[in-house]
């Protein structure tokens, strides 16, 4: 996922996507600690994607539209 694309995206799609990201670490790390088959990239890139999303929703609440290239 781009930042861009987070960008188009109002709060109540980011609480959205947040929680089902979370949600899918979480399960991603019960699989690798059950000794499943898990793509450990994945891991990473579901990490990284929440934290993108974490940082758009505190753009939004401190009030920076963050589009500006400051």
């Amino acid at each position: 996922m781009k930042f861009k694309e987070l960008l188009e995206k109002d709060s109540k799609e980011l609480c959205e996507m947040c929680a089902s990201l979370k949600k899918e670490g979480m399960n991603l790390r019960i699989r690798m600690k059950t000794t499943q088959d898990v793509n450990t990239s994945s891991i990473r890139r579901c990490k990284k994607d929440t934290a993108r999303v974490l940082t758009r929703l505190r753009q939004l609440k401190i009030g920076n539209g963050g589009s500006s290239n400051a």
